[in-house]
């Protein structure tokens, strides 16, 4: 633990920089099996938003392990402390006035709730990409199944790891059976909902 260190208060706070961006900020948790669509609907979401004038960023699970947690595997101490670092940096977009969309796995349930609570009651949308795991080893993007199947990959989610889907998410999306797109468009038609981003649903 670091000791001796002081919070430094900024001189511009989160509620300026959302009024100076007219719109709310908060972190769109994607969270999904490998296969699912969590990476692509994010970056279609992400999309929808640049065009509408609103500021966001998208934190994509294996461009997170290139850089910043390159250092960790995925045995299961290794993958919470993957998203307790992202937790953290997630955070600081949401302190910036931007959403930031996180596409990982992040198979665990309590980990999840871990960068639920690191934030607002209204900056957390955890977003369930629910697509069975049948279908998801069926496209295998990444050849990644394979290798789980054949014993090159271990502590594989759905395969020798689990996933503890969500229990109550915010928003759920098939991919399975509804176009990138739909998805994409549910997540833009629940923000306008809740006023978080102008314009009619």
């Amino acid at each position: 633990m670091s000791t001796n260190i002081v919070w430094h208060q900024s001189s511009v706070t989160k509620e300026d920089r959302r009024k100076r961006n007219g719109h709310h900020s908060c972190i769109l948790w994607f969270t999904g099996l490998s296969g699912s669509g969590k990476s692509t609907v994010a970056n279609a979401v992400s999309k929808k938003l640049f065009d509408l004038g609103v500021q966001n960023y998208v934190l994509d699970g294996d461009n997170i392990r290139h850089g910043l947690n390159k250092d960790l595997g995925f045995s299961a101490e290794d993958r919470t402390e993957n998203i307790r670092r992202i937790g953290e940096v997630a955070k600081l977009f949401v302190d910036s006035g931007q959403f930031v969309l996180t596409a990982f796995i992040s198979p665990f349930a309590q980990d999840r709730e871990l960068v639920r609570n690191l934030v607002e009651k209204d900056e957390f949308i955890e977003i369930y990409v629910k697509c069975p795991l049948e279908e998801c080893e069926r496209r295998d993007p990444k050849g990644l199944y394979k290798k789980a199947r054949n014993g090159e990959i271990r502590n594989f989610t759905g395969i020798d790891s689990p996933y503890e889907a969500p229990v109550s998410p915010e928003l759920t999306i098939e991919t399975h059976r509804h176009t990138i797109d739909e998805c994409a468009n549910q997540v833009i038609a629940y923000l306008r909902d809740r006023n978080f981003i102008k314009g009619e649903s």
